[in-house]
Protein backbone atom coordinates (compact mmCIF):
# COMPACT_ATOMS: atom_id res chain seq x y z
CA UNK A 1 0.00 0.00 0.00
CA UNK A 2 1.45 3.43 -0.39
CA UNK A 3 2.53 5.85 2.54
CA UNK A 4 1.15 6.93 5.44
CA UNK A 5 0.33 10.11 6.56
CA UNK A 6 2.42 10.07 8.90
CA UNK A 7 5.37 9.75 6.39
CA UNK A 8 6.91 13.31 5.56
CA UNK A 9 6.20 14.13 2.48
CA UNK A 10 9.35 15.10 0.62
CA UNK A 11 9.17 18.46 -1.22
CA UNK A 12 12.21 19.85 -3.89
CA UNK A 13 12.44 23.99 -3.14
CA UNK A 14 13.60 25.03 -6.28
CA UNK A 15 15.23 29.28 -6.18
CA UNK A 16 15.54 30.64 -9.37
CA UNK A 17 18.32 32.85 -9.57
CA UNK A 18 19.76 35.19 -12.42
CA UNK A 19 22.88 35.59 -14.05
CA UNK A 20 23.36 39.69 -13.72
CA UNK A 21 22.27 41.52 -10.96
CA UNK A 22 18.80 43.08 -11.21
CA UNK A 23 16.20 44.34 -8.57
CA UNK A 24 16.65 44.87 -5.31
CA UNK A 25 19.39 41.47 -4.57
CA UNK A 26 19.33 42.47 -1.00
CA UNK A 27 15.60 42.58 -0.44
CA UNK A 28 15.48 38.60 -2.29
CA UNK A 29 18.34 37.45 -0.16
CA UNK A 30 16.03 38.35 2.94
CA UNK A 31 12.97 36.43 1.81
CA UNK A 32 14.79 33.65 0.68
CA UNK A 33 15.94 32.84 4.42
CA UNK A 34 12.40 34.08 5.72
CA UNK A 35 10.91 31.51 3.37
CA UNK A 36 14.01 28.78 4.54
CA UNK A 37 13.17 29.36 7.84
CA UNK A 38 9.60 28.88 7.69
CA UNK A 39 10.17 25.61 5.21
CA UNK A 40 12.10 23.96 8.24
CA UNK A 41 8.89 24.47 10.23
CA UNK A 42 6.20 23.10 7.82
CA UNK A 43 5.83 19.68 8.87
CA UNK A 44 7.50 18.28 5.38
CA UNK A 45 10.96 16.67 4.54
CA UNK A 46 12.60 19.72 2.89
CA UNK A 47 15.49 19.23 0.08
CA UNK A 48 16.67 22.33 -1.34
CA UNK A 49 19.11 21.57 -4.09
CA UNK A 50 23.44 23.03 -3.63
CA UNK A 51 22.71 25.65 -6.43
CA UNK A 52 20.14 27.62 -7.48
CA UNK A 53 18.32 27.28 -11.00
CA UNK A 54 20.07 30.35 -12.84
CA UNK A 55 20.20 28.75 -16.84
CA UNK A 56 19.22 25.75 -18.93
CA UNK A 57 22.22 23.68 -17.69
CA UNK A 58 22.10 24.47 -13.91
CA UNK A 59 18.20 24.03 -13.84
CA UNK A 60 18.84 20.41 -15.61
CA UNK A 61 21.58 19.59 -12.33
CA UNK A 62 18.86 20.82 -9.61
CA UNK A 63 16.27 18.64 -11.05
CA UNK A 64 18.74 16.12 -10.90
CA UNK A 65 19.51 16.42 -7.49
CA UNK A 66 15.45 16.51 -7.22
CA UNK A 67 15.11 13.40 -8.37
CA UNK A 68 17.98 11.65 -6.53
CA UNK A 69 16.26 12.53 -3.35
CA UNK A 70 13.05 11.20 -4.87
CA UNK A 71 11.29 14.19 -4.00
CA UNK A 72 7.44 14.27 -4.60
CA UNK A 73 6.74 17.85 -5.06
CA UNK A 74 8.32 20.52 -6.58
CA UNK A 75 8.27 24.37 -5.40
CA UNK A 76 9.49 27.28 -7.66
CA UNK A 77 10.34 30.88 -6.03
CA UNK A 78 11.49 33.28 -7.74
CA UNK A 79 12.38 35.92 -4.90
CA UNK A 80 13.57 38.49 -7.25
CA UNK A 81 12.49 37.75 -11.09
CA UNK A 82 14.14 34.81 -13.15
CA UNK A 83 14.66 33.59 -16.83
CA UNK A 84 11.45 32.68 -17.82
CA UNK A 85 12.77 30.42 -20.79
CA UNK A 86 13.06 27.85 -17.96
CA UNK A 87 9.60 27.28 -17.61
CA UNK A 88 9.27 25.06 -20.75
CA UNK A 89 12.20 22.99 -19.69
CA UNK A 90 11.11 22.39 -16.24
CA UNK A 91 7.58 20.87 -17.61
CA UNK A 92 9.77 18.74 -19.43
CA UNK A 93 11.84 17.65 -16.65
CA UNK A 94 8.59 16.86 -14.27
CA UNK A 95 5.62 15.89 -15.46
CA UNK A 96 3.77 15.94 -12.68
CA UNK A 97 1.81 19.39 -11.27
CA UNK A 98 4.33 22.42 -10.12
CA UNK A 99 3.78 24.80 -7.36
CA UNK A 100 4.94 28.60 -7.67
CA UNK A 101 5.26 30.54 -4.91
CA UNK A 102 5.40 34.31 -5.29
CA UNK A 103 6.74 36.46 -2.42
CA UNK A 104 6.03 40.32 -1.77
CA UNK A 105 7.45 43.27 -2.71
CA UNK A 106 9.10 45.69 -0.33
CA UNK A 107 6.88 48.34 0.82
CA UNK A 108 8.61 51.27 1.06
CA UNK A 109 10.59 53.43 -1.47
CA UNK A 110 10.07 54.12 -5.14
CA UNK A 111 12.16 51.13 -6.63
CA UNK A 112 10.55 47.82 -7.84
CA UNK A 113 12.27 45.19 -4.84
CA UNK A 114 11.66 41.78 -6.78
CA UNK A 115 8.39 41.53 -9.32
CA UNK A 116 8.34 37.85 -8.22
CA UNK A 117 4.56 37.53 -8.56
CA UNK A 118 5.36 39.03 -12.64
CA UNK A 119 7.48 36.06 -12.43
CA UNK A 120 5.18 33.92 -11.31
CA UNK A 121 2.53 35.46 -13.81
CA UNK A 122 4.72 34.46 -16.62
CA UNK A 123 5.45 31.00 -15.65
CA UNK A 124 2.19 30.37 -14.82
CA UNK A 125 1.10 31.59 -18.26
CA UNK A 126 3.45 29.75 -20.02
CA UNK A 127 2.50 26.23 -18.21
CA UNK A 128 -0.81 26.71 -19.07
CA UNK A 129 -0.21 27.12 -22.45
CA UNK A 130 1.60 24.27 -22.50
CA UNK A 131 -1.43 22.33 -20.45
CA UNK A 132 0.75 21.52 -17.92
CA UNK A 133 -0.44 21.86 -14.22
CA UNK A 134 0.20 24.01 -11.54
CA UNK A 135 -0.68 25.38 -8.36
CA UNK A 136 -0.15 28.99 -6.97
CA UNK A 137 0.89 29.86 -3.93
CA UNK A 138 1.40 34.00 -2.98
CA UNK A 139 2.63 35.69 0.25
CA UNK A 140 4.49 36.64 2.96
CA UNK A 141 6.21 32.96 4.36
CA UNK A 142 5.56 34.60 8.01
CA UNK A 143 1.88 34.60 7.40
CA UNK A 144 -0.93 31.86 8.47
CA UNK A 145 -2.93 32.07 5.54
CA UNK A 146 0.43 31.61 3.18
CA UNK A 147 1.29 28.86 5.51
CA UNK A 148 -2.00 27.00 4.86
CA UNK A 149 -1.96 27.18 1.05
CA UNK A 150 1.37 25.70 0.80
CA UNK A 151 0.33 22.98 2.54
CA UNK A 152 -2.85 22.38 0.88
CA UNK A 153 -0.24 22.69 -2.38
CA UNK A 154 1.48 20.43 -1.50
CA UNK A 155 -0.76 17.65 -0.30
CA UNK A 156 -2.66 18.53 -3.78
CA UNK A 157 0.41 18.16 -6.14
CA UNK A 158 1.54 15.39 -4.32
CA UNK A 159 -2.04 13.03 -4.57
CA UNK A 160 -1.92 14.04 -8.14
CA UNK A 161 1.39 12.30 -8.21
CA UNK A 162 0.62 9.27 -6.32
CA UNK A 163 -3.12 8.61 -8.43
CA UNK A 164 -0.31 7.60 -10.73
CA UNK A 165 0.34 4.85 -9.03
CA UNK A 166 -2.98 3.90 -6.82
CA UNK A 167 -3.75 0.32 -7.40
CA UNK A 168 -7.68 -0.04 -6.39
CA UNK A 169 -9.65 -3.66 -5.84
CA UNK A 170 -13.18 -4.01 -7.05
CA UNK A 171 -13.93 -7.40 -4.81
CA UNK A 172 -17.05 -8.96 -6.90
CA UNK A 173 -18.14 -6.18 -8.69
CA UNK A 174 -21.30 -3.24 -8.18
CA UNK A 175 -24.60 -4.59 -6.16
CA UNK A 176 -27.07 -4.94 -7.98
CA UNK A 177 -28.58 -2.46 -10.15
CA UNK A 178 -25.39 0.20 -9.26
CA UNK A 179 -24.19 0.43 -12.45
CA UNK A 180 -23.21 4.20 -12.21
CA UNK A 181 -21.00 2.69 -9.09
CA UNK A 182 -18.84 0.32 -11.56
CA UNK A 183 -15.85 0.75 -12.35
CA UNK A 184 -13.87 1.01 -15.57
CA UNK A 185 -10.57 0.44 -15.79
CA UNK A 186 -9.65 2.03 -18.87
CA UNK A 187 -11.63 5.71 -17.58
CA UNK A 188 -10.50 5.57 -14.34
CA UNK A 189 -7.16 5.21 -15.57
CA UNK A 190 -7.47 8.45 -18.67
CA UNK A 191 -9.18 10.45 -15.86
CA UNK A 192 -7.01 9.69 -13.26
CA UNK A 193 -4.38 7.44 -14.14
CA UNK A 194 -4.86 5.01 -11.33
CA UNK A 195 -5.35 1.16 -11.95
CA UNK A 196 -8.20 -1.10 -11.39
CA UNK A 197 -8.01 -4.99 -10.68
CA UNK A 198 -11.15 -6.87 -9.91
CA UNK A 199 -11.43 -9.74 -7.73
CA UNK A 200 -14.20 -12.74 -7.49
CA UNK A 201 -16.25 -13.18 -4.38
CA UNK A 202 -14.99 -16.59 -4.46
CA UNK A 203 -11.59 -15.29 -3.87
CA UNK A 204 -12.90 -13.52 -1.06
CA UNK A 205 -14.10 -16.31 0.70
CA UNK A 206 -11.26 -18.46 0.29
CA UNK A 207 -9.10 -15.85 2.14
CA UNK A 208 -11.68 -15.39 5.06
CA UNK A 209 -11.69 -18.89 5.09
CA UNK A 210 -8.44 -19.43 5.06
CA UNK A 211 -7.24 -17.84 8.44
CA UNK A 212 -6.77 -19.89 11.49
CA UNK A 213 -9.01 -19.62 14.37
CA UNK A 214 -5.43 -18.28 16.30
CA UNK A 215 -5.18 -15.26 14.12
CA UNK A 216 -9.09 -14.34 14.52
CA UNK A 217 -8.88 -14.80 17.95
CA UNK A 218 -6.44 -12.64 18.42
CA UNK A 219 -8.20 -9.90 16.17
CA UNK A 220 -11.40 -10.39 18.23
CA UNK A 221 -8.82 -9.88 21.48
CA UNK A 222 -8.04 -6.30 19.71
CA UNK A 223 -10.90 -5.64 18.65
CA UNK A 224 -12.60 -5.96 22.27
CA UNK A 225 -10.40 -3.34 23.52
CA UNK A 226 -12.23 -0.62 21.74
CA UNK A 227 -15.18 -0.89 23.85
CA UNK A 228 -18.21 -0.97 21.66
CA UNK A 229 -21.10 -2.49 23.50
CA UNK A 230 -23.48 -4.72 21.80
CA UNK A 231 -26.91 -3.95 20.67
CA UNK A 232 -28.88 -6.98 19.40
CA UNK A 233 -25.48 -8.91 18.86
CA UNK A 234 -23.01 -10.57 21.23
CA UNK A 235 -19.81 -11.82 21.45
CA UNK A 236 -20.48 -14.85 19.34
CA UNK A 237 -20.77 -12.80 16.45
CA UNK A 238 -17.35 -11.48 16.88
CA UNK A 239 -15.48 -13.81 15.26
CA UNK A 240 -17.03 -13.71 11.76
CA UNK A 241 -16.61 -10.34 12.02
CA UNK A 242 -13.17 -10.50 13.00
CA UNK A 243 -12.64 -13.09 10.07
CA UNK A 244 -14.05 -10.45 7.18
CA UNK A 245 -12.45 -7.56 8.57
CA UNK A 246 -9.04 -9.94 8.45
CA UNK A 247 -10.15 -10.59 5.08
CA UNK A 248 -10.60 -7.53 3.51
CA UNK A 249 -7.01 -6.28 5.25
CA UNK A 250 -5.62 -9.24 3.59
CA UNK A 251 -6.57 -8.23 0.43
CA UNK A 252 -5.68 -4.60 0.86
CA UNK A 253 -1.94 -5.87 2.23
CA UNK A 254 -1.44 -8.83 0.08
CA UNK A 255 -2.68 -7.46 -3.44
CA UNK A 256 -0.57 -4.01 -2.73
CA UNK A 257 -4.00 -1.99 -2.67
CA UNK A 258 -4.44 1.70 -2.17
CA UNK A 259 -8.31 1.65 -2.30
CA UNK A 260 -10.84 -1.39 -2.20
CA UNK A 261 -14.07 -1.79 -3.06
CA UNK A 262 -16.62 -5.07 -2.02
CA UNK A 263 -19.84 -6.11 -3.26
CA UNK A 264 -21.22 -7.53 0.09
CA UNK A 265 -25.39 -7.70 -0.94
CA UNK A 266 -26.48 -9.80 -1.71
CA UNK A 267 -24.36 -12.50 -1.29
CA UNK A 268 -22.32 -12.38 1.77
CA UNK A 269 -24.58 -12.43 4.45
CA UNK A 270 -26.09 -15.67 3.31
CA UNK A 271 -22.46 -17.07 2.32
CA UNK A 272 -20.76 -15.69 4.91
CA UNK A 273 -23.44 -15.09 7.57
CA UNK A 274 -22.59 -12.04 8.46
CA UNK A 275 -22.40 -8.31 6.98
CA UNK A 276 -18.68 -7.11 6.49
CA UNK A 277 -19.87 -3.70 7.94
CA UNK A 278 -18.01 -3.33 11.06
CA UNK A 279 -14.81 -4.86 9.48
CA UNK A 280 -15.56 -2.11 6.78
CA UNK A 281 -15.67 1.06 9.97
CA UNK A 282 -12.70 -0.39 11.37
CA UNK A 283 -10.70 -0.09 8.22
CA UNK A 284 -11.98 3.24 7.55
CA UNK A 285 -10.93 4.59 10.59
CA UNK A 286 -8.05 2.96 10.53
CA UNK A 287 -7.19 5.43 7.56
CA UNK A 288 -7.88 3.13 4.96
CA UNK A 289 -9.67 3.83 1.46
CA UNK A 290 -12.71 1.16 1.55
CA UNK A 291 -15.65 1.55 0.00
CA UNK A 292 -18.89 -0.37 0.01
CA UNK A 293 -21.49 -2.01 -3.00
CA UNK A 294 -18.67 -1.83 -5.52
CA UNK A 295 -18.11 1.83 -5.13
CA UNK A 296 -15.52 1.96 -7.24
CA UNK A 297 -14.93 6.32 -7.67
CA UNK A 298 -16.59 5.95 -3.72
CA UNK A 299 -13.59 4.57 -2.83
CA UNK A 300 -11.01 6.55 -4.49
CA UNK A 301 -12.76 9.59 -3.10
CA UNK A 302 -11.54 8.47 0.39
CA UNK A 303 -8.19 7.76 -1.28
CA UNK A 304 -7.83 11.25 -2.42
CA UNK A 305 -9.68 12.69 1.14
CA UNK A 306 -6.91 10.82 3.03
CA UNK A 307 -3.71 11.73 0.63
CA UNK A 308 -5.05 14.94 0.84
CA UNK A 309 -4.93 14.92 5.09
CA UNK A 310 -8.71 15.69 5.21
CA UNK A 311 -9.08 12.72 7.29
CA UNK A 312 -11.33 9.86 7.88
CA UNK A 313 -14.08 9.29 4.91
CA UNK A 314 -17.51 8.20 5.59
CA UNK A 315 -19.73 6.87 2.51
CA UNK A 316 -23.32 7.56 3.01
CA UNK A 317 -26.39 7.03 1.16
CA UNK A 318 -28.44 10.67 0.63
CA UNK A 319 -31.55 9.65 2.04
CA UNK A 320 -34.00 12.56 1.85
CA UNK A 321 -33.25 16.27 2.00
CA UNK A 322 -35.53 19.68 3.03
CA UNK A 323 -34.65 23.31 2.16
CA UNK A 324 -31.84 23.18 4.70
CA UNK A 325 -30.79 20.04 5.56
CA UNK A 326 -29.68 16.35 4.37
CA UNK A 327 -30.22 12.96 5.93
CA UNK A 328 -26.90 10.97 5.56
CA UNK A 329 -27.49 7.34 6.59
CA UNK A 330 -26.01 3.97 5.44
CA UNK A 331 -26.52 0.44 6.57
CA UNK A 332 -23.50 1.18 9.23
CA UNK A 333 -19.89 1.67 8.11
CA UNK A 334 -19.16 4.93 9.68
CA UNK A 335 -15.51 5.19 11.50
CA UNK A 336 -16.11 5.61 14.82
CA UNK A 337 -14.03 8.96 15.08
CA UNK A 338 -17.07 10.68 13.28
CA UNK A 339 -19.53 9.50 15.63
CA UNK A 340 -20.98 10.38 18.99
CA UNK A 341 -18.54 8.90 21.79
CA UNK A 342 -18.50 5.57 22.27
CA UNK A 343 -20.81 4.60 25.49
CA UNK A 344 -22.85 8.06 24.83
CA UNK A 345 -26.54 8.94 23.56
CA UNK A 346 -25.77 7.80 19.61
CA UNK A 347 -22.40 6.23 20.58
CA UNK A 348 -21.40 3.14 18.37
CA UNK A 349 -22.98 0.03 18.88
CA UNK A 350 -22.61 -3.18 17.46
CA UNK A 351 -25.94 -3.95 16.32
CA UNK A 352 -27.43 -6.71 13.44
CA UNK A 353 -28.70 -5.13 9.66
CA UNK A 354 -31.77 -2.84 10.08
CA UNK A 355 -33.17 -5.21 6.93
CA UNK A 356 -31.73 -8.60 6.95
CA UNK A 357 -31.15 -9.12 11.05
CA UNK A 358 -27.81 -10.58 10.90
CA UNK A 359 -24.64 -8.69 11.96
CA UNK A 360 -22.81 -6.58 12.39
CA UNK A 361 -23.06 -3.45 11.66
CA UNK A 362 -22.08 -0.29 13.46
CA UNK A 363 -25.35 1.29 14.70
CA UNK A 364 -24.25 5.00 15.55
CA UNK A 365 -25.20 8.61 15.17
CA UNK A 366 -23.15 11.30 13.49
CA UNK A 367 -21.38 13.86 15.73
CA UNK A 368 -23.60 17.03 16.24
CA UNK A 369 -21.96 20.53 15.83
CA UNK A 370 -19.43 19.35 13.47
CA UNK A 371 -18.44 21.22 10.24
CA UNK A 372 -18.31 18.63 7.42
CA UNK A 373 -17.92 18.81 3.72
CA UNK A 374 -20.02 16.83 1.43
CA UNK A 375 -18.29 16.07 -1.96
CA UNK A 376 -17.54 12.88 -4.44
CA UNK A 377 -15.71 12.15 -7.18
CA UNK A 378 -17.34 10.13 -10.41
CA UNK A 379 -17.80 10.11 -14.11
CA UNK A 380 -19.87 10.56 -16.81
CA UNK A 381 -19.65 9.89 -20.56
CA UNK A 382 -15.75 9.36 -19.86
CA UNK A 383 -15.09 12.56 -17.71
CA UNK A 384 -14.40 13.08 -13.96
CA UNK A 385 -16.46 15.31 -12.38
CA UNK A 386 -16.24 16.73 -8.63
CA UNK A 387 -18.60 18.50 -6.51
CA UNK A 388 -17.79 19.98 -2.60
CA UNK A 389 -20.55 21.66 -0.61
CA UNK A 390 -19.95 22.63 3.10
CA UNK A 391 -22.63 22.05 6.36
CA UNK A 392 -22.72 21.58 9.73
CA UNK A 393 -24.00 18.25 11.98
CA UNK A 394 -27.59 18.95 13.72
CA UNK A 395 -28.71 16.61 16.20
CA UNK A 396 -30.96 14.36 14.09
CA UNK A 397 -34.73 14.79 14.36
CA UNK A 398 -35.25 10.91 14.47
CA UNK A 399 -33.57 7.80 15.21
CA UNK A 400 -32.57 5.50 12.26
CA UNK A 401 -31.06 2.05 12.74
CA UNK A 402 -27.42 1.88 10.91
CA UNK A 403 -25.62 5.02 10.50
CA UNK A 404 -27.81 8.28 11.15
CA UNK A 405 -26.74 11.77 10.44
CA UNK A 406 -28.33 15.24 9.73
CA UNK A 407 -26.52 18.22 8.02
CA UNK A 408 -27.39 21.54 7.69
CA UNK A 409 -25.93 22.66 4.57
CA UNK A 410 -24.73 26.17 3.60
CA UNK A 411 -26.60 26.27 0.72
CA UNK A 412 -30.28 24.98 -0.92
CA UNK A 413 -29.93 21.09 -0.72
CA UNK A 414 -32.50 20.24 -3.13
CA UNK A 415 -31.19 22.76 -5.89
CA UNK A 416 -27.70 20.96 -5.49
CA UNK A 417 -29.15 17.43 -5.65
CA UNK A 418 -30.82 18.26 -8.80
CA UNK A 419 -28.33 19.44 -10.45
CA UNK A 420 -26.03 16.29 -9.62
CA UNK A 421 -28.90 13.95 -10.56
CA UNK A 422 -28.36 15.47 -13.74
CA UNK A 423 -24.98 15.00 -14.20
CA UNK A 424 -25.18 11.84 -13.03
CA UNK A 425 -23.54 11.15 -9.98
CA UNK A 426 -24.12 7.78 -7.92
CA UNK A 427 -26.39 7.85 -4.80
CA UNK A 428 -23.34 7.38 -2.68
CA UNK A 429 -21.37 10.80 -1.27
CA UNK A 430 -18.43 11.17 1.19
CA UNK A 431 -18.47 12.68 4.12
CA UNK A 432 -15.43 14.36 5.81
CA UNK A 433 -14.83 16.55 9.06
CA UNK A 434 -13.93 20.50 8.20
CA UNK A 435 -14.69 22.79 5.66
CA UNK A 436 -13.03 22.23 2.32
CA UNK A 437 -15.09 23.08 -0.69
CA UNK A 438 -12.92 25.77 -1.88
CA UNK A 439 -10.31 23.56 -1.49
CA UNK A 440 -11.40 20.81 -3.67
CA UNK A 441 -12.41 23.81 -6.51
CA UNK A 442 -9.24 23.95 -6.31
CA UNK A 443 -8.19 20.43 -6.93
CA UNK A 444 -10.44 20.32 -9.54
CA UNK A 445 -9.32 22.73 -11.44
CA UNK A 446 -5.28 21.88 -11.02
CA UNK A 447 -6.81 17.97 -12.06
CA UNK A 448 -8.67 19.86 -15.14
CA UNK A 449 -11.84 18.02 -14.21
CA UNK A 450 -15.72 19.82 -13.70
CA UNK A 451 -16.40 20.77 -10.65
CA UNK A 452 -19.93 21.33 -9.92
Amino acid sequence: MSETKSDQLRVGVIFIGRLRPGFDMEWGRGMEERVRAQLQLSGFAIFEPPEKAIDEGSLRRVMDACEAQRVEAIVVLQTTMGDGRLAPTLAQLWPDPVILWATPEKQDGDMISSCSLVGAHCWASVLRQMGHAFELVYGDPDQAETQLRFGQAVRMTVTLRRLRKVRLGVIGGHAPGYFAMGGDPFEIHRGLRAQMQTFSLLEFVNAATGLSAEEVAADVARFKTLGLPHKDTTDEDLPAASRLYLAMRSFLENENLDAMTIREWPEMPNTMGQWPYLGVARLVEEGLAVGIEGDADGALSAWIAESLGLGRCYLSDWLEHDAETITLWHGGAAPLSLCEPIGTPGGPRIAQHFNIKKPAVVEATLRARMPVTVFRFWRLQGKYHLTAREGETIQPKRHLMATNGLARMKEDPGEWFEELCHAGMPHHVAVIQGHHAAFFKRLARLMEIQFI
